[in-house]
């Protein structure tokens, strides 16, 4: 591969970078942040990306914990990337060859799987590392980076893209960890991840009176008297019947799922009185918007009649709605020329012995060549397609969900993975924190980091500087949509609700106790 000027540069700049980026990829793995709640880490990449001379427009989008950073070099053509950084509750994971908390929390508190801490660093190595040649070669233009919060709940993406964050921009990339085949230091080439809807049922008993009490009574405070089931009880009618219903409510095909998480229940203390609130969140991952309009319209039953039964009334609140993504061969092409000259992410002897460690430590025999195979290998797209063609009928377009594809329907996007570190299977399976603790520790998770920035870097200036490869993912994009933004194939925004921020979602808080998780770190067990 040839490089231009600019790309070496780029490339010399993310190596000349990299402690640098291993010190932040560790502060907001440190931070394990969840969704909608990343206070610290959305201001510490604000506060990072002023240092680096961007203007940053805090709280994008009416989102406290997103931002949309913007640096420009003159009139010309500006790139689009973007940093995640939620993490997930219930995963709290030191960076080390043990399992272990992080200091000073428990268990239950959040902690990063995918890991969104690498991801977002990687992105950042990269943005800095282009506009650090676009600098040196003086190569006009623009660059733009979004914070991404709540990815892991689908959130920040459709919202932006509602509000015109995505508008005007050249091309987007996007890029995600990943560590198993096909989807493994590759580039999507026509499945794109497909339509998420996500929406908290929240169930209200704020008038028990009524509840079999047609004399006018006041509401009993006897432990014998009848009283209204309350909200709490809604939503285990709710979790069961939607559990028990949920073969009927899409065909036996297309790779959908439906999850679900309880945000609010009971109000403990226990008492008497029927519970006035609980909050069911729901997240569902189709194929088709058509697929998460019919599952929508089966839990809507289901929360009808569990109100119903319970003395309760019901809401339904948006967390997200997304749309399926949008192939574009020419970016692909693009991106996977730039992966093809730099290669892999390789994983020295320091990564070797922390691997080996991890495997003594869980009593398996350490491996000579611990991590998988395939994390140190390239892919090619249209192998990676096929693979991945397998198991899907030909009529299904996209599989699996990932929010990225709302930036798909705004600018030409190529959607990338890097390899993250992940053992080799060893008899039995590994505990979740195996994986976890390898996307923390420095030496193990900074390959994929590096990688990832100069992948970046060497895309986005082949779109800067070559002006046939911009106009011709421009005219897929174009072909695509049935003539751009506003075309006759064109998906407009779904989003038509207001941020979800004030809900219940798990978060770190302030007692006489210090800084803790929501759920005590001196609880058993947590």
């Amino acid at each position: 591969m040839t490089l231009s000027a600019a790309q070496t540069k780029a490339l010399a700049h993310v190596d000349a970078r990299m402690a640098e980026l291993s010190d932040w990829c560790a502060t907001i793995f440190d931070f394990g942040e969840t969704a909608w709640r990343e206070y610290r880490s959305a201001d510490w990449y604000v506060k990072r990306l002023r240092a680096e001379g961007f203007t940053v427009e805090e709280g994008s989008g009416g989102m406290p914990t997103a931002f949309c950073a913007e640096w420009s070099n003159g009139d010309g053509p500006v790139i689009g990337m973007y940093a995640e950084y939620d993490a997930i509750p219930g995963n709290c994971q030191a960076a080390d060859t043990r399992r272990a908390p992080r200091e000073g929390l428990g268990f239950q508190a959040g902690g990063h799987t995918d890991p969104h801490s690498g991801l977002g660093i990687g992105a950042l190595g990269g943005l800095l590392a282009t506009k650090a040649a676009m600098q040196a070669q003086g190569i006009r233009g623009g660059l733009r980076f979004t914070g991404e919060p709540a990815e892991k709940v689908r959130g920040s993406k459709p919202i932006h893209a509602a509000k015109g964050y995505y508008d005007g921009l050249a091309a987007m990339l996007s890029f995600h960890p990943f560590y198993m085949l096909p989807m493994c230091n590759t580039v999507r080439w026509d499945t794109h991840c497909g339509a998420a809807y996500s929406m908290i049922y929240r169930f209200i008993c704020d008038a028990p009176e009524n509840w079999g009490q047609g004399d006018g009574a006041p509401i009993p405070q006897s432990h014998s008297a009848i009283r209204a089931p309350g909200a709490s009880e809604a939503l285990v009618a709710m979790f069961q019947m939607s559990k028990s219903l949920r073969d009927s409510m899409l065909p036996h095909q297309g790779g959908w799922s439906i999850s679900e998480a309880i945000l609010t229940a009971g109000q403990a203390t226990a008492d008497n009185q029927p519970a006035g609130l609980a909050e069911l969140q729901y997240m569902m991952r189709t194929p088709t918007v058509a697929m998460a309009e019919q599952v929508t319209a089966a839990l809507d039953r289901n929360a009808a009649a569990v109100a119903a039964m319970t003395g309760c009334r019901w809401e339904r609140h948006w967390v997200c709605k997304s749309r399926p993504g949008l192939a574009n061969h020419a970016m692909a092409e693009v991106v996977w020329h730039a992966m093809q000259g730099v290669g892999a992410p390789q994983w020295g002897a320091e990564p070797v012995r922390i691997a080996r460690e991890i495997q003594s430590n869980l009593g398996h025999d350490p491996m000579q060549a611990p991590f998988i195979d395939e994390m140190s290998r390239l892919i090619d797209p249209r192998e990676a397609e096929a693979i991945l063609r397998r198991d899907l009928p030909p009529s299904q377009i996209n599989s699996t969900s990932d929010d990225y594809t709302d930036m798909s329907w705004h600018a030409p996007l190529a959607r990338f993975y890097i390899a993250r570190p992940a053992l080799k299977p060893a008899g039995r399976p590994y505990p979740n924190w195996v994986m976890n603790a390898l996307g923390g520790i420095p030496a193990t998770i900074d390959p994929m980091v590096r990688c990832a920035a100069k992948v970046l870097s060497l895309s986005a200036l082949r779109l800067l500087e070559d002006e046939d490869a911009r106009n011709t993912a421009r005219a897929e994009f174009a072909e695509r949509t049935g003539g751009g933004v506003g075309g006759d194939r064109w998906i407009a925004p779904l989003c038509d609700y207001d941020p979800p921020i004030d809900f219940r979602w798990p978060e770190y808080v302030e007692t006489p106790r210090g800084r803790d998780w929501w759920i005590p770190s001196a609880m058993p067990g947590a």
